[in-house]
């Protein structure tokens, strides 16, 4: 098997994933603008191919947002493949390096809270999906 072809097919199921937990795919720095500057909250799951997005926060993602109380928007940036859209997102995410996985949560465009990486790899998904769900409890409304 052709190593590109395999990783496109490895792309496009991470991409697939994220999408149909309910997420909107942001794929340039004017949808990122758009999406992080809104009212409400917002959180935006930086995804990636390697195997902690895989196993655990994309599971996380999905699942975090099946809860009394859940972020206003869902928006995904992913890194390593769409460049200008995660480097225009990692602008908002003042104070903290790069990462990826990783979930950053805002606030009328301000950041909040992020999970980095390190909260992430090592972790079950649901370690994840109960860090996310402190997130929503104390910043988001009940639906």
């Amino acid at each position: 098997m052709d190593f590109d072809l395999f990783m496109n097919d490895v792309v496009n199921v991470a991409r697939e994933d994220v999408r149909d937990a309910g997420y909107k795919e942001l794929t340039t720095s004017d949808s990122v603008d758009e999406a992080l500057n809104r009212e409400g909250s917002t959180l935006v799951m930086v995804n990636s191919t390697c195997g902690c997005a895989g196993g655990v926060a994309r599971p996380a993602a999905a699942n975090a947002i099946h809860y009394d109380k859940r972020p206003d928007h869902l928006v995904t940036v992913f890194a390593g493949q769409d460049q200008e859209a995660t480097e225009k997102a990692r602008e908002y995410f003042e104070g903290y390096p790069p990462s990826s996985p990783s979930f950053a949560f805002l606030k009328n465009g301000e950041l909040v809270t992020m999970l980095e990486r390190s909260d992430i790899e090592g972790y079950s998904a649901m370690d994840v999906v109960s860090k996310l769900q402190q997130v929503f409890d104390e910043h988001c409304s009940e639906i």
